[in-house]
């Protein structure tokens, strides 16, 4: 009776076994040797994935940005729209030339053809460009007193570049209360957005203002300065005017 029992336990234990041995052999790795890939625009870049434990793999390729997302390899081959610029291999897909439109997730996508076994490793793609000389939205003067914003961006830069500002030539710290030429003044720099916002706004803060772009890429840009004159406010009657507030006509 123990000796059935025994054989039973065997068998059970040994059909566990072949069933968890084809369950491994089933599931197919896939990997990335670099999932952060950075090159410059107009250069040549490979996106590596290699794969193993497939007996007959499939492999796609997907590109996401935003609200896009393309197919750049279906079923071991280049779609149209890609095949004048990628080439495929085992290893992984090739761009002879990449834009910075390029620059986005790819996701390499592994199946076996039966279906029972399937992987995938995601690859972050960004094209190097170097920022553009920066626009600016700087007021002519503004009021004492008030919250005033100055803005600064550029569309080119990729990554996306970060901003500073300058007051007559002289780079604005980010705490204007530690630098002996900004100590009357209050502002806020934000240097993600290029915002650079005055509350309130001093008569200290007259002066020529310009903004500089930077992404670690290439060389720096500068916009062009602008002169703002803080002025004080006027009043008429009981009603405040200033250069941003117009005075009613026969007033």
């Amino acid at each position: 009776m123990g000796t059935k029992a025994e054989t039973g336990r065997k068998h059970l234990l040994l059909f566990t076994l072949a069933n968890l041995f084809s369950l491994v052999l089933g599931k197919g790795s896939v990997y990335t040797s670099n999932p952060d890939v950075q090159e410059a625009e107009n250069n040549p870049v490979k996106l590596p994935c290699t794969y193993s434990g497939f007996t007959s793999p499939r492999v796609e390729w997907k590109f996401d940005h935003g609200d896009t997302t393309r197919l750049v390899c279906y079923n071991n081959k280049i779609t149209a729209s890609y095949a004048d610029r990628v080439t495929f291999s085992t290893s992984g897909i090739t761009f002879s030339s990449v834009t910075r439109e390029d620059t986005g997730t790819y996701t390499c996508m592994v199946t076996e053809d039966s279906g029972n076994s399937y992987g995938e490793v995601h690859i972050q793609l960004t094209v190097l460009v170097p920022p553009s000389k920066p626009t600016v939205n700087i007021p002519s003067s503004s009021t004492i007193g008030t919250r005033t914003v100055l803005t600064c961006s550029e569309q080119d830069g990729s990554p996306p570049s970060e901003y500073s500002w300058f007051r007559d030539g002289v780079l604005m710290p980010e705490d204007p209360k530690n630098t002996r030429a900004f100590i009357n003044s209050s502002y806020t720099l934000n240097h993600k957005t290029g915002e650079l916002t005055f509350s309130p706004l001093t008569s200290a803060d007259t002066g020529e203002y310009s903004c500089q772009a930077q992404n670690g890429v290439g060389t720096p840009m500068r916009s062009d300065s602008i002169r703002m004159e803080a002025v004080q406010a006027w009043f008429v009657g009981a009603t405040e005017y200033g250069p941003d507030r117009i005075l009613p006509q026969g007033g």
